[in-house]
Parts: C-alpha cells; sequence; structure tokens
C-alpha cells in the first residue's frame, strides 16, 4: 500500500501544526490535513522540492487512504497532471501512475512545508499567522484580477 512520506527535517513543524497532546494551538486536526494544506500552498507558489531523507515516526508516512476518507484524493490527480500534462497518470489501475502522483504530492508538500517554516518563524499563533498568509494571498489574486492587462487583448 502507497504512502505520503515527510521529509525528516519537517517533522518539528508538523507536530507543531497539528494539535495534539503536546501542543494544543496547532491549526490542522491531523498530518494529512497539514500536508495537504502544504501542497497547496507549494503548489500555488510552484515551489517543488525533493524529500531527502524520510521521517520514520511521528510522523509515520501517512496511508494514502487516511487522504481519501478526508477528501484530498482529487488533489494528487489535480497536481499530478498539471506538473506533468501528461493524462496517463489520471489512471487508477496503474501502480506507476499512482506512486508518480505520491511522489508530486509529496514533493510539493515538501516546499510549501518550507514556504511555511518561513512564513510561521517566530508566530507564537500559528491559526493567526496562517490566517494572514491566506488573505495576503487573497489580496494578491485579487490585486492582479483588478489590474488591466493589454495580454488579454491578445490573439
Amino acid at each position: 500500500m502507497n504512502r505520503v512520506r515527510v521529509a525528516k527535517d519537517k517533522t518539528d513543524l508538523m507536530r507543531s501544526l497539528t494539535v495534539g497532546e503536546r501542543n494544543n494551538n496547532g491549526t490542522f486536526q491531523t498530518y494529512a490535513d497539514a500536508i495537504a494544506f502544504a501542497a497547496a500552498l507549494g503548489v500555488k507558489r510552484r515551489k517543488r522540492s525533493p524529500l531527502g531523507e524520510i521521517a520514520k515516526r511521528e510522523p509515520a508516512p501517512i496511508s494514502l487512504e487516511v487522504f481519501v476518507s478526508r477528501g484530498y484524493e482529487p488533489l494528487f490527480y489535480l497536481f499530478a497532471v498539471s506538473e506533468t500534462s501528461d493524462t496517463q497518470l489520471l489512471s487508477s489501475t496503474e501502480a506507476i501512475a499512482e506512486t508518480q502522483r505520491i511522489e508530486i504530492f509529496e514533493e510539493y508538500a515538501n516546499g510549501g512545508l518550507e514556504i511555511l517554516r518561513e512564513e510561521l518563524r517566530g508566530a507564537v499563533d500559528y491559526t493567526e499567522r496562517l490566517a494572514l498568509l491566506l488573505i495576503s494571498e487573497r489580496l494578491d489574486r485579487d490585486k492582479s484580477e483588478e489590474e488591466f492587462d493589454l495580454a488579454r487583448f491578445l490573439l
């Protein structure tokens, strides 16, 4: 069974992002939630980073079924196809396609975790800082949509 792995150098960040016994201020309920958010951020900022050394314990590699049960499975397909433009990666029956989808997802999540590590540096309340990050991303998007762009008139 395929699993989503986390880089060893991101384990402390992952633990601090999730609600747990040691950290009541975590923003995400599960590691899968935190990884999915990080992967989406990695895609948004176009930051894909190889994992390097893999964490063996906490967070241990997470079963793909956890992501499926939480509704994140479409992200694996979407990120893989948008990255490679290869529709063969949409195959749910080929093990190689699933492995490639997971690898792309892991690398975007790792890149997103690198971004989060920088964005959250020095923050006491991660939830507040993440909310500000999301607001900033939205304002950047709205600003770019409002600007007059001559390129839209090109054929």
